[in-house]
């Protein structure tokens, strides 16, 4: 035993001795090959990968992890570079020397005297490391470090951020877990859509995100009124067969309550499987039905086809948004084929689809057969139809000109309970005004707010024009007093049309006050209202004030019509001499705008206060 422990104790002794003798040969080692002038490269510097395993040999043999002293002390004269920061990293790789690899990154980039800043690939690598080692919070770290990453010479940003993690990827042990953290990362930061772009950039390269970053992502984007986005976030996870759980469901809930559509949706999905279902299907319901408004008809149903075979939406629900779908494209041979396999399948009609239908008969002008399915809906099947049947009746009704029809629809929905939407109210009104029937559209609109409608400004813009139509100022001043009486404050084409139908009605004087309520709000006259302005004057005789109007129109580089030059130089028997100075006036300004626009036609309706 005494000599067992003899021994022992020599072995310690020489091995205390020997360590220092270690650390001066290293240290001669490495000073034999370090640089002393960086900036004049001696021929004699030895291989970027002989000096890194050194530097990794010290690193490993050395435990615990060196202190910043210790690296100081023993690196401090070697000249770093990019290339053999990222060398020492991929040596010190496997998970036991993570730490030190992540001390040695730190150390460089603060103590040595010849390198300040790591590269973009340095930090990727890095992470890779971190993450492998199962250090999530110094990886995090470091990720919201690199996607913060500038250039430190130029301030310019970063070469791409995605391109640089994925192409370090197989340089350590490959590992997808790095591609999720920095989804959450991403998402934690607030910067979803670059947290977006990661997840579809990594997708396209075979890894999915997890439904923790899918939960992360989605959570972000609605607490940040980003809408938009969440929808796409919420679509691209159901592509990518990675299915919401309760949190999930919850958190686009809370999205449709900010929009204001959960209501609807509640009730689209009873009126379609006759009774209340779970959230989760209230949520993919709303999710097809507006890939299909969007127009992307094939996608919707292809993902409608996925929910089915994954269970989550039911027979009828499916059936029924697939008709939608088909309707919506005007494909009616398709839809009712659809409808067919739906019977055979043993589910039943709902209002939903017979709505469906209407609305597609309705679009083509087959008024008769809309009466049909309604008749049938009604009378034969027992279902009762809602607001969105009624508005798809009335507007084919005005479209094709039976008006007495439409209003007989609305007499019916009215009874029913039901409000037209603002959209078929202004289809209702503007069709009555054409046919110069204004009082009854206004009667229309009275009884309408007085059940609850909100009219909007397109509301008034079609009774305003409506007044110009039959020469009633009255009623187009009146009009524009409710709406600020209503706290609907008008805008520039509201006040573009006050301005142009008061001139129709020949009423120049309060033409003009609308015109320096617009000056007062800095809001620029247009081309219509200078062409109406001058109009006008020249109606009523007043050759002075038309000519400071298109002055002042020239001057503000406007052309007026046609029409309105016309009118200008035509109907005031202007003297020949100030005839031909008013050509040479419009002709310059139609050369000098001729390199930018053409001469417009009179605006038609829809556009015309607003040119």
């Amino acid at each position: 035993m005494k000599a067992t422990t003899v021994v022992r104790r020599t072995r310690t002794a020489f091995l205390h001795h020997l360590r220092p003798l270690t650390k001066s040969l290293l240290l001669l080692s490495l000073s034999t090959h370090a640089n002393p002038n960086p900036h004049h490269p001696s021929p004699t510097t030895i291989a970027t990968s002989s000096r890194s395993d050194h530097i990794s040999a010290f690193l490993r043999t050395t435990a615990p992890t060196p202190s910043w002293e210790t690296l100081t002390a023993t690196f401090g004269s070697l000249h770093l570079t990019h290339p053999l920061v990222e060398a020492v990293l991929l040596d010190l790789r496997e998970p036991p020397h993570a730490k030190k690899a992540l001390a040695f990154f730190h150390w460089s980039s603060k103590r040595s005297p010849f390198y300040r800043r790591h590269s973009l690939r340095s930090y990727c690598v890095l992470v890779h490391i971190l993450v492998r080692a199962g250090l999530l919070l110094d990886a995090r770290a470091l990720l919201e470090s690199a996607i913060l990453y500038r250039d430190s010479a130029s301030g310019s940003p970063a070469p791409p951020l995605l391109g640089t993690l994925w192409s370090t990827y197989e340089a350590v042990v490959p590992g997808s877990r790095v591609f999720d953290l920095l989804v959450q990362t991403c998402a934690k930061m607030r910067l979803v859509d670059l947290a977006f772009d990661a997840c579809s950039y990594f997708s396209d390269r075979g890894f999915t995100s997890s439904l923790i970053s899918f939960n992360s992502m989605l959570r972000v984007a609605v607490k940040s009124s980003m809408n938009e986005l969440a929808w796409k976030v919420f679509e691209s996870m159901l592509q990518r067969r990675v299915y919401p759980n309760q949190t999930t469901v919850e958190t686009m809930i809370s999205l449709m309550c900010k929009e204001g559509s959960l209501r609807e949706m509640v009730s689209v999905v009873e009126r379609i499987h006759g009774k209340k279902c779970a959230p989760s299907v209230v949520a993919n319901v709303a999710l097809v039905l507006r890939i299909v408004d969007e127009g992307r008809i094939e996608e919707g149903i292809l993902l409608l086809k996925r929910m089915l075979q994954k269970n989550i939406v039911f027979d009828d629900i499916v059936h029924s948004l697939v008709i939608h779908s088909h309707c919506r494209m005007g494909d009616l041979e398709s839809a009712y084929q659809r409808r067919e396999e739906m019977i055979n399948k043993g589910c039943s009609m709902n209002a939903f689809v017979y709505t469906c239908f209407i609305g597609a008969h309705c679009d083509r002008g087959d008024i008769v057969e809309s009466a049909k399915l309604m008749q049938e809906m009604v009378s034969i099947v027992g279902l009762k139809p809602y607001d969105q049947t009624y508005n798809f009746l009335i507007v084919g009704c005005f479209k094709t000109g039976r008006m007495e029809e439409g209003l007989t629809c609305y007499e019916k929905m009215r009874e029913d309970g039901f409000l037209p939407s603002s959209s078929t109210c202004n289809k209702m009104m503007g069709a009555l005004c054409e046919s110069r029937d204004v009082n009854k559209a206004n009667e229309l609109l009275t009884e309408l707010i007085n059940r609850g409608f909100i009219p909007n400004e397109e509301t008034y813009l079609v009774l305003i024009d409506g007044y110009g139509r039959i020469e009633e100022a009255e009623g187009v001043v009146k009009l524009y007093y409710e709406m600020e009486h209503r706290g609907l404050n008008p805008g520039p084409a509201v006040l573009a049309a006050v301005i142009q139908n008061l001139c129709k009605c020949n009423k120049l004087n309060q033409a003009e006050k609308f015109l320096a309520v617009m000056r007062q709000k800095t809001l620029a006259p247009t081309r219509c209202i200078y062409d109406a302005l001058i109009t006008c004057c020249c109606e009523q005789g007043n050759k002075k004030r038309a000519l400071q109007f298109y002055d002042e129109m020239t001057r503000n580089k406007l052309i007026p019509s046609a029409d309105a030059f016309m009118t200008l130089a035509k109907k005031l028997f202007i003297r020949k001499r100030e005839t031909q100075s008013l050509r040479r006036k419009f002709s310059s300004s139609l050369h000098k705008s001729t390199k930018h626009s053409k001469l417009i036609p009179r605006a038609t309706h829809t556009n015309k206060h607003n040119q």
